[in-house]
C-alpha cells in the first residue's frame, strides 16, 4: 500500500527512462493491490437498484457508440459517392440511425431522471436530492503498452463502473487517481507516450470521447469521485443530525471535486467536463449543501420564538436564492439542452418551495411577535358598541 500511496519508492522517484526490474515489480505490486481494492470497494456483483441502473447506462452508452460509428460511416459514404441511388439509400439509413440515437438519448435521459434509486431507504419523507451518475469507461490494458513482464491486465473498468457508495468505494477511486499521478511522472512526457487511448462516455448524454492524454483519464476519475460523493450525500437519512452532517460533507466534497476539475482541466472533449457544465454542477452542489443546512437548523430549532422563526425564514430565503441561481445557470444556451429536464424542473420547484417557506416562517415570526406585544385589550368602548351607533359607523367608514 505504501507503494500505491507514493510512500517510500514511487514511480515518480525513478530517474532512468528505461523500465528496470524494480519498475516491473512496482507496477505488478500496484496491479495486485488494485485488484485487492477492487474487491473491497466495488459492488459490481451486488444486484442493487443502483447497480442495475448503472449497467443499463453502460449498455445504452455502448449502443450510442455503435450508432454514432454507423452514422459517421454513412456520412462519409454519402459525401464520397456520386451515385444518386446510393445517396438515397444512405440518406434513408442516416435517418434510421438518427432516429435510433434520439431514442437512446431519451432512454438515457430517463435513467438520469431516476433520483429515487439514490435516495435513502427509510420510511421518513424528505425532499429528494439530485445525484449524478458515474461516467462509463472501456476496459483499459496497461500491461502491453508499459511492457510489464508480469502478464496481468490492470483495467479501470470495474473500478469506474460500480464503486460502492461508502468510504471503501471512494478509497478505490482515490487510490487509482493517485496511481495515475505516478504513472504520469514516470511513463508520460511530451517526448514519450505509451500509446494508450482513454475511452470515456459522457455522464448525461452517453456520447463517447477518447484521448491519449493521461489528463483525460485523471479528469474523468476525479469527475467520478465527485459523482460518487453526490450519491453518498443523496442516500443519507436527513431526518437525523448525523445524516444531515454526512450529507453536508458529501455535497461539499463533490462541489470541491467539480470546482478543482473546472479550474485545472481544460479542452474537455465531453460536455459533462466543460467549464459551463462544471460551473452548473458546483452551484447545484452548493445549493444542496445550503438546503441541508436549512434542514439542520429546522432539526435544532427546539424553541418556537420570534428569533428562531426569523432564522428559519432567513435560511429558507438563502436556499431559494442559490437554487434560483442554479436555475438561471441551467437556462443558459450551452447548458439548457444538455441538462435533463427533470433536473431543471426539480431546481425550479425547490426555488419556489423555499421561497414560500421563507415567507411562511417570516409570517409566523411576525404573528408570534404580535401576540407577544399586542395581547392586551385596547382602551375605549368595545367594537360591538361602536357598531351600534350610526354616527360611529359613519366615522369608521371614513
Amino acid at each position: 500500500k505504501g507503494l500505491l500511496l507514493g510512500q517510500g519508492v514511487g514511480l515518480g522517484d525513478l530517474q532512468d527512462k528505461v523500465p528496470s526490474n524494480s519498475d516491473y515489480l512496482i507496477i505488478w505490486s500496484c496491479c495486485y493491490y488494485a485488484s485487492f481494492l477492487f474487491w473491497q470497494g466495488c459492488d459490481s456483483l451486488a444486484q442493487t437498484q443502483r447497480t442495475k441502473l448503472q449497467h443499463r447506462r453502460a449498455r445504452i452508452n455502448q449502443q450510442i457508440n455503435k450508432e454514432m460509428r454507423m452514422r459517421t460511416g454513412a456520412e462519409n459514404l454519402f459525401r464520397a459517392t456520386s451515385n444518386h441511388k446510393v445517396k438515397e439509400t444512405v440518406a434513408l439509413e442516416l435517418s434510421y440511425v438518427n432516429s435510433n440515437l434520439q431514442l437512446l438519448k431519451e432512454e438515457l435521459e430517463e435513467l438520469n431522471s431516476c433520483m429515487e434509486v439514490y435516495q435513502n431507504d427509510s420510511d421518513s419523507i424528505s425532499v429528494p436530492m439530485i445525484p449524478l451518475g458515474l461516467k462509463e469507461t472501456k476496459e483499459l490494458d496497461w500491461a502491453a503498452p508499459l511492457k510489464v513482464r508480469r502478464s496481468r491486465r490492470w483495467c479501470s473498468d470495474p473500478a469506474m463502473r460500480a464503486p460502492s457508495r461508502n468510504k471503501a468505494g471512494l478509497e478505490l477511486l482515490m487510490e487509482y487517481y493517485s496511481q495515475l499521478y505516478f504513472l504520469d511522472n514516470r511513463f508520460f512526457s511530451p517526448h514519450q507516450n505509451p500509446g494508450l487511448f482513454f475511452h470515456w462516455y459522457d455522464s448525461l448524454t452517453g456520447v463517447p470521447s477518447h484521448q491519449r492524454a493521461l489528463a483525460f483519464e485523471k479528469g474523468s476519475v476525479l469527475f467520478n469521485i465527485g459523482a460518487l460523493h453526490t450519491q453518498i450525500g443523496a442516500r443519507q437519512d436527513r431526518t437525523t443530525l448525523q445524516g444531515v452532517d454526512c450529507a453536508i460533507e458529501a455535497f461539499q466534497r463533490a462541489s470541491g471535486a467539480f470546482n478543482y476539475l473546472k479550474e485545472n482541466f481544460s479542452n474537455a472533449p465531453s460536455l459533462d467536463m466543460s467549464s459551463s457544465s462544471l460551473n452548473m454542477l458546483v452551484r447545484l452542489m452548493i445549493s444542496q449543501v445550503q438546503e441541508c443546512i436549512f434542514e439542520k437548523v429546522l432539526l435544532l430549532g427546539a424553541q418556537s420564538n420570534f428569533l428562531a422563526y426569523l432564522q428559519l425564514a432567513q435560511e429558507a430565503a438563502r436556499v431559494e436564492e442559490v437554487y434560483s441561481l442554479v436555475h438561471q445557470t441551467m437556462a443558459q444556451p450551452h447548458v439548457k439542452d444538455y441538462v435533463p429536464f427533470s433536473w431543471t424542473s426539480m431546481v425550479h420547484v425547490k426555488a419556489e418551495h423555499f421561497k414560500a417557506l421563507s415567507h411562511y416562517y417570516a409570517a409566523v415570526a411576525l404573528c408570534d411577535s404580535f401576540l407577544q406585544f399586542h395581547v392586551s385589550t385596547p382602551e375605549g368602548p368595545a367594537p360591538s358598541l361602536l357598531l351600534r351607533d350610526q354616527e360611529a359607523r359613519r366615522r369608521l367608514g371614513e
